[in-house]
């Protein structure tokens, strides 16, 4: 019997894409480019990238923050300072919040049955004020947010350190549920815990296979009332 949910918060509870787009186009702008489509889908591959050489310990999270901006204007042809870039980016980042369909209403109901925990890589200013937004504090018994845990996910020890805090925990009893197969999954399973795949476009797992899958935290609570 599951007592303990774990729950990614972007692409999970919050649309990040949209967030991501909204912020990333008014810093563009800031910074002298016209945001088209072409730019800010390339920037979302870039950054993509980044946070995967992240996850494998390849990049720090400065790095990450910094670099993805530097790639980009290096490939426009334009001369910025990534870390002012990324400096706007993040304020801009941090206002506001977009809900994915029906998930506020989703994490309502699972905090009346389960011990509800965040586990977020994200920035921590960022987060902290998204999850102010989105008045999310309520709905969780503990915020893991990496930057201030000291590890990332998928690290066995970012989530040793999340166990740590929660009273009583017991790896039996506990699942994490997330969009990312390279970082909620397998941080799961480097953990020892089960895993939920949060999985909207039906993507094809590879060699990571969650213990099971969902469409949208919506239908979690089913699932769980199952285990």
């Amino acid at each position: 019997m599951i007592e303990c949910v774990m729950l990614d918060l972007d692409d999970t509870i919050l649309d990040f894409h949209k967030a991501e787009r909204i912020a990333l186009s008014k810093t563009i702008r800031d910074f002298g480019v016209e945001p088209g489509e072409d730019v800010l889908n390339r920037y979302h591959l870039i950054n993509k990238a980044h946070w995967e050489m992240l996850e494998r310990g390849e990049l720090t999270r400065e790095e990450v923050l910094t670099n993805r901006f530097a790639v980009l204007f290096r490939e426009l042809g334009r001369q910025v300072d990534p870390v002012a870039c990324a400096r706007d980016y993040e304020h801009n980042l941090g206002i506001g919040h977009y809900f994915l369909p029906g998930a506020e209403e989703a994490v309502t109901e699972l905090h009346k049955k389960y011990k509800l925990y965040l586990a977020s890589n994200g920035t921590a200013s960022v987060q902290h004020s998204r999850l102010k937004s989105a008045n999310l504090y309520r709905h969780f018994d503990g915020i893991f947010i990496s930057q201030e845990i000291g590890f990332n996910k998928p690290a066995k020890e970012y989530f040793e350190a999340c166990f740590a805090k929660i009273p009583g925990f017991d790896p039996k009893k506990a699942i994490m549920a997330g969009d990312s197969l390279t970082s909620d999954i397998l941080g799961g399973k480097n953990a020892g815990i089960a895993t939920v795949w949060v999985n909207p476009s039906h993507k094809k797992a590879t060699d990571i296979q969650p213990d099971y899958e969902i469409e949208s935290i919506t239908q979690l609570e089913a699932l769980l009332d199952t285990l």
